[in-house]
């Protein structure tokens, strides 16, 4: 037996020791993004992004890794210098309000940090303190036409409050007095203002985290000044917004935002943003979000070739409103790790348009190169994708977009082609509403805002060989024929354009998107197949949800088949129930740059604009073989676009009942279609086309029941490729949150041990100076005055005990001092939360809809000690929030450090008595004293992978 069990222990032991000497695996994306916590310890400005001593590191790789960036932010500094009284705010407050003014605020971030790179260039400090003396001089930062929207004052305060935390040191101390009296009349309008405007409660919308980043680095510039309470409610309220938009993406599993490219690069400027102060200043990790981890693609995927333009669905100009380089830099260094990020930004920026359509915009252009700046990770070489060169769908689920040949180098062949059809603010969104889910916090519509989106199901965009030639109409009027859709003959009410129907989301007399009531609300298309197949591909979508019911639409299918990368066949087939009272369609295509002009070639119509000196070409005939001339034109917008309006070919062709089809083709300058024609029956219609080079001919199954499992079927020479329905898209929707509503609140959770840690830190600062009483009374500021005269004459009592004692317990009596303190946080939410239950039935009686869906849902202000025992909220266990110094925390004394410290003698504890039995109690001792040593051993071995699963948790 002794023989059989003498290595047992040695074995036994090893093997539970293996797992603290083993690697531990990482996951595979960080949660924290690597972003160190900063726990509450600041060493004063600047505090944001980088502390004091991260400055010098900065002013480095400015001159060495960062230099290109760092030349962008330069050239952008010495204009401003070499123009000032072009960039600079007006003094005069009805100049500075007369128009949007986002430029300030925008241009305000990248002087600063110009300010702090460069610190010796004469005048620019000078320039950045008369900016911020002349946006300090207004009255208000709000626009006077349009007093209800924040969101200027979310960019001036957002720009402001980043130049103060920047160069706080270079201004005297009247001008840090003043400039933080104007963060905090700015950030306690936007708080006000969160409860009753529509950014406080429509998720996802791209105001949303613009004012609410606005809000919260306000309050954090607060917070270090000490004014705690304030500070302290600023982020809550923040957090208890973002945190559900958070929870709520979470249902948008392709990683796309349903305003589109341009509006979501305006969301992610400020988005990304928030992931990365809330990670440094709370310790709320969202870098393994599920929907950042798609995000790349929404980028990627979306860029035309020649990486210039990009697919303008929704409101949009020709590419992104801001960046997207500092987007694309962040998503490397947090999330992807593999250069794909800064390849694409520095490719973005090699392809910048400077002149012409396309160019960034004066107010947006220098917006983001401070984070960019700041984010950017020279260790990550710059990589393509492995898929880079190579034409590749992708098919956005939640979107409802098809993209086909993105991001590709500009040239023959490389061809880009887009289809949407989906469901009205995107899946994610259409469900929460339709399906009740998240109802905690989703009042129906009221919670969202579609009203950047276009009523564009079953449309399409086409640009062979990369030139735009079916293009999207950019932001303009809500109308159906400005996108690339079908309107329908009628003479229903409600039209915009009698006697013909559109989608039933557009709108009139609005520059805004229908969408909140009747049935635009259940407006949506739908993509039902999306299939590559040795070279080609097939698009099918239907989209007869979007139209009004009474037009008796049973289908409206649109077909789009890409037979060769200039070769692009739509065939829209339309079935009508008997009571239809629509007997025509009317179909539109638009170009924003070039006119379309008409021809017609063998009894055929078709249409053709110019790029250069090379045509691109389109002709369309319907079932009958019959094609009508087109209309073409140019469409001029009203005052208050930033488009002028948009070149149109509109092709009308009759309906017969029970349906019709009618087909399109489109080609580049290198093809020359000799023949077209087509015929059909109930289950299909039939396409033949011949071009110099190849014939092809196309089976198409348009029925609902159809003979054979397939969508299409293509001949091309004698070569046969099939289009299967076993490649259909199969639609589902995500299940709600687990316990939703305890994701955020165990977030929030994270916020008060910051603040009380703070709190510390400023009483540790004044003890025995001539400010105690003054920074306790800040520290008071909204208590109750009677006790607060009390507190503040026992904590000056404890404040002169000090100098009896030695001075190195300093910090332990600024703790002291911080228990005396009533609970400043837990005291005013209640009567924050009070005052708003007051409101928000004063706003309930006076109008019920709107009371509810404004405040009912954020007034909750969870805290971390009330109405818990052992960490409960609700019945449910929440992560405690430890606090953690960071290396340049002075004198903290939290739990890591006892943990560490334990760890450290548990574990030489633990070797000792592993050695004392391996060597003396193998032999000569009996069966009953080796057992109990094993045991002791044993024991000791859980309280050490205990000890280190804890020091784990905590980070230290």
């Amino acid at each position: 037996m002794r023989t059989h069990t003498r290595g047992a222990p040695t074995v036994f032991f090893i093997s539970l020791l293996w797992p603290l000497l083993a690697p531990v695996p990482a996951a595979e994306v960080d949660p924290t993004g690597g972003i160190p916590f900063m726990g509450g310890n600041y060493d004063g400005h600047p505090m944001l992004y980088f502390g004091r001593g991260d400055v010098e590191e900065l002013q480095y790789a400015a001159a060495g890794t960062h230099r290109e960036m760092a030349r962008r932010i330069r050239e952008a500094g010495e204009t401003m210098l070499e123009h000032p009284e072009e960039y600079l705010p007006p003094w005069s407050p009805a100049e500075f309000s007369a128009r949007w003014n986002e430029v300030y605020g925008n241009n305000l971030g990248v002087l600063s940090i110009f300010c702090l790179l460069y610190p010796h260039r004469a005048g620019a400090l000078d320039l950045a303190k008369t900016y911020m003396e002349r946006m300090a001089a207004q009255p208000s930062w709000l626009v006077k036409d349009a007093p209800w929207d924040e969101v200027p004052l979310a960019h001036s305060l957002v720009g402001f409050a980043t130049a103060y935390d920047f160069l706080y040191e270079y201004l005297n101390k009247g001008q840090q007095e003043r400039f933080l009296q104007v963060i905090g009349n700015a950030s306690r309008l936007m708080y006000e203002k969160s409860y009753v405007r529509g950014w406080g409660f429509q998720y996802l919308h791209n105001h949303q985290p613009t004012n609410c980043v606005a809000l919260l680095t306000g309050s954090l510039v607060y917070m270090t000044q000490g004014y705690l309470q304030e500070a302290y409610l600023w982020t809550k309220q923040v957090l208890s917004i973002m945190e559900k938009s958070m929870v709520l993406l979470q249902d948008v599993t392709d990683g796309s935002l349903y305003e589109g490219v341009a509006y979501g690069t305006y969301t992610t400027r400020s988005l990304f943003q928030y992931m990365f102060l809330v990670q440094r200043h709370f310790a709320i990790g969202h870098f393994s979000h599920p929907w950042l981890l798609k995000h790349f693609a929404f980028l990627y995927r979306t860029i035309l070739p020649g990486f210039q333009r990009t697919v303008a669905i929704a409101d949009s100009n020709y590419n992104w409103f801001y960046g997207p380089e500092s987007q694309l830099v962040f998503l490397d260094r947090y999330v992807l790790r593999n250069g794909s990020g800064n390849w694409l930004a520095e490719l973005i920026h090699q392809n910048r348009i400077t002149e012409g359509p396309g160019q960034a915009g004066k107010g947006q252009r220098w917006c983001t190169l401070h984070t960019e700046f700041i984010w950017y990770d020279p260790g990550l070489n710059p990589k393509p994708p492995a898929d880079f060169g190579t034409s590749q769908l992708l098919y956005f689920e939640d979107w409802g977009v098809v993209t086909y040949g993105s991001a590709l180098p500009s040239g023959t062949n490389s061809s880009f082609l887009s289809f949407k059809s989906g469901k009205l603010g995107g899946r994610a969104i259409f469900d929460i509403v339709h399906n009740n889910k998240y109802k905690e916090w989703i009042k129906g519509w009221r919670n969202f805002n579609a009203g950047h989106e276009h009523p564009d199901q079953n449309s399409f965009t086409f640009a062979p060989n990369g030139v735009p030639f079916i293009t999207e109409a950019l932001y303009g009027p809500k109308y159906t024929l400005l996108n690339n859709v079908v309107l329908f003959g009628s003479s229903l009410s409600g039209s915009c354009f009698k006697p013909w129907a559109g989608q039933v989301t557009e709108a009139c007399d609005s520059k805004w998107l229908k969408y909140k009531v009747g049935l635009a609300g259940d407006a949506q298309g739908r993509v039902e197949a999306a299939i590559k197949r040795e070279g080609m591909v097939f698009i099918r979508g239907e989209g007869h949800s979007a139209y009004n019911p009474e037009l008796k639409i049973r289908t409206f299918q649109r077909n789009l088949l890409l037979l060769h990368p200039q070769l692009l066949l739509m065939v829209d087939h339309i079935h009508l129930d008997p009571e239809s009272p629509t007997r025509a369609m009317s179909a539109f295509f638009h170009n924003t740059e070039l006119p379309f002009q008409s021809t017609k070639v063998d009894g055929v119509h078709g249409a053709f604009v110019t790029h250069g000196k090379e045509n691109y070409k389109m002709f369309w005939m319907d079932d009958t073989n019959s094609s009508n001339k087109g209309m073409v034109g140019y469409w001029s917008y009203p005052r208050g676009y930033p488009y002028n309006g948009s070149n149109y070919v509109n092709v009308t062709m009759p309906l017969r009942y029970p349906h019709t089809r009618v087909a399109y083709i489109f080609f580049g300058p290198d093809l020359n279609v000799q023949s077209f024609s087509l015929r059909g029956d109930d289950q299909r219609v039939d396409i033949y086309l011949s071009t110099t080079d190849h014939t092809y001919t196309i089976y198409l199954l348009t029925g609902e029941v159809t003979s054979k499992p397939l969508f299409a079927m293509v001949l091309l020479d004698h070569k046969k490729i099939v289009f299967e329905r076993a490649a259909a898209v199969v639609d589902s929707s995500p299940v709600e949150v687990e316990e939703y509503v305890n994701v955020m609140e165990d977030n929030l959770q994270h916020v008060k041990p910051v603040f009380q840690q703070m709190e510390r830190h400023i009483l540790g600062r004044v003890l025995n100076t001539a400010s105690f009483r003054r920074t306790a009374e800040r520290l008071l500021q909204f208590s109750d005055k009677k006790k607060t005269e009390e507190v503040i004459k026992k904590m000056f009592a404890m404040s002169k005990k000090q100098n009896k004692g030695k001075g190195g317990k300093r910090v332990n009596l600024g703790e002291k001092l911080s228990e005396s303190l009533p609970d400043i946080f837990a005291q005013i939410e209640v009567n924050e939360k009070n005052e708003r239950q007051r409101t928000s039935k004063r706003m309930y009686e006076d109008s019920p809809e709107e009371g509810d869906a404004d405040s009912r849902a954020f007034m909750d202000y969870p805290d971390g000690n009330r109405n818990r025992k052992g960490g409960l909220v609700k019945g449910r266990r929440f992560k405690e929030v430890h606090m953690v110094a960071t290396a340049r925390s002075e004198g903290v004394s939290g739990s890591p450090s006892y943990i560490r410290l334990f760890l450290l003698m548990n574990t030489t504890t633990f070797f000792l008595l592993l050695a004392v039995l391996l060597t003396r109690f193998q032999r000569g001792r009996s069966l009953h004293t080796q057992r109990c040593f094993y045991t002791i051993v044993l024991i000791d071995c859980f309280i050490l992978l205990y000890l280190y699963s804890s020091c784990s948790h905590t980070q230290c």
